[in-house]
């Protein structure tokens, strides 16, 4: 259903526009590769995924030539590891040894990421579990190209109050353990609730043990597409503000479908689903608070804000639909602070406050994301910060995260240099007032009475 006529439409989005697909992600199982001994275990994840990947980035390449769209990053995301190391990995230094061979294996095939340095706990951590969760600061501190995610709740179950008590001490580690590059590690970890088993996006992403062996996902982005598009109707009625978006979100998908057959065909692999999420970067012209200004604010965090943001997100979400049959992931917009420019401007001039952006978080994908706070942050601060943000997930039935950066040395107004795609944050205050005594009660908050659903 998809031709090159359809492709020649997009070229201007393209060229003029930072219209991308963001990522190519092979999801991969590993439930094959488990062993109760490690070297073997190691053994088996490496030669699986430099099979499967082998030929992922050239044919990301062949795509990008063929048809002229920009491919950013071609990614692997794997089956959880707290599930595949269980049954060899005595101790947090075994799960490590892992985390180096998928580093190692991504290297390989040339992927920028690999993700899926796992654990799902929403209810409760299993030993193997805890171990993985200890291990990340060694993970992610000795590795390039490894990502981590831990999900902590969800609206069935609730949320894991142990485990969130848990990444907030990890959070403070994994900074303190690369604070010689502005403590990114942190870069690389991210806590949800309600993780989708199938994002291509990172940090995030892991291969779902309800997917096949393995799938292709792809994530399209274009804010600036879609703010180009609101320019033309500036000041028109929220009816024809409406319909532009879904509109333009309709054409930037139906670009990601036809990445995501050809990669499909190319490799003999089944396509999963196709990710249109606004993901911005620090380029001038490919931010979301932009889209935010272009509908009437003058900054992000203005009062009207949360409105704006919930418009834009169902917007985008009902034209992808019409699009694609497989639309999934996160699908909206993402508002990291670090990512987009207009969000650190927003930000620079006191327009945004950590607090406006968990109110916003109600109404897009992830909120609290590529946020840099004082590195003298308490662990029982970010573990209330986390515990917010768990809960607008599991209330509303949707998937949050945050990804937070503690600098550790730094404080309030300085800032965080990462560079490329993930840009620099500025360093945001953080409430000083104490939850350490709600934080350290244990055990776990129960899910809403509306997840009775059975």
């Amino acid at each position: 259903m998809i031709n090159i006529f359809e492709v020649t439409e997009t070229n201007k989005m393209i060229e003029k526009e930072n219209l991308d697909v963001r990522t190519i992600t092979l999801g991969i199982s590993l439930l094959d590769c488990i062993d109760s001994d490690l070297k073997k275990l190691n053994d088996n994840i490496y030669n699986k995924i430099t099979t499967v990947a082998k030929d992922l980035v050239q044919t990301g390449a062949e795509i990008e030539k063929e048809f002229g769209i920009p491919i950013v990053n071609k990614r692997i995301s794997v089956t959880p590891i707290a599930l595949v190391g269980g049954a060899a990995c005595k101790t947090s230094e075994d799960f490590a040894t892992i985390a180096e061979t998928l580093d190692k294996a991504a290297k390989q095939v040339g992927v920028n990421l690999i993700g899926g340095y796992s654990a799902l706990v929403s209810k409760g951590m299993t030993k193997a579990d805890e171990l993985l969760i200890r291990s990340i600061p060694q993970a992610l501190s000795t590795t390039e190209r490894v990502c981590s995610s831990v999900n902590l709740g969800s609206s069935k179950i609730g949320i894991n109050m142990d485990a969130v008590r848990l990444m907030g001490e990890i959070i403070l580690q994994t900074a303190e353990a690369t604070k010689e590059n502005d403590s990114l590690g942190c870069m690389k970890l991210v806590v949800f609730c309600n993780a989708p088993d199938d994002n291509p996006f990172m940090a995030g992403a892991f291969h779902g043990v309800t997917e096949a062996d393995a799938v292709i996902n792809v994530g399209v982005s274009g804010p600036g597409v879609v703010k180009t598009a609101l320019e033309k109707v500036r000041g028109e009625n929220f009816e024809v503000l409406c319909e532009t978006i879904k509109k333009t979100a309709f054409k930037v998908t139906r670009v990601g479908q036809l990445v995501a057959q050809e990669a499909s065909k190319k490799l003999g692999i089944p396509f999963g689903i196709v990710d249109l999420s606004l993901a911005p970067t620090p380029a001038i012209g490919d931010s979301v608070a932009d889209i935010l200004c272009e509908i009437g604010l003058e900054y992000a965090g203005a009062p009207g804000t949360t409105a704006a943001l919930a418009l834009l997100n169902d917007q985008v979400k009902k034209g992808g639909v019409m699009a694609s049959s497989y639309v999934g992931g996160l699908s909206g917009a993402f508002i990291p602070v670090s990512e987009d420019q207009g969000m650190i401007d927003a930000v620079t001039a006191g327009a945004l406050t950590i607090e406006k952006l968990e109110a916003m978080t109600c109404v897009c994908s992830v909120g609290l994301d590529m946020l840099a706070i004082p590195g003298d942050t308490k662990a029982s601060t970010i573990s209330g910060i986390i515990a917010d943000e768990m809960a607008i997930g599991m209330v509303n039935q949707k998937t949050t995260a945050v990804r937070v950066i503690p600098a550790i040395g730094k404080g309030v107004g300085e800032k965080v240099e990462f560079g490329g795609l993930f840009g620099y944050a500025p360093i945001m205050p953080v409430n000083p007032y104490s939850c350490e005594a709600f934080v350290n009660r244990g055990g776990r908050i129960p899910a809403p009475i509306h997840s009775f659903k059975n």
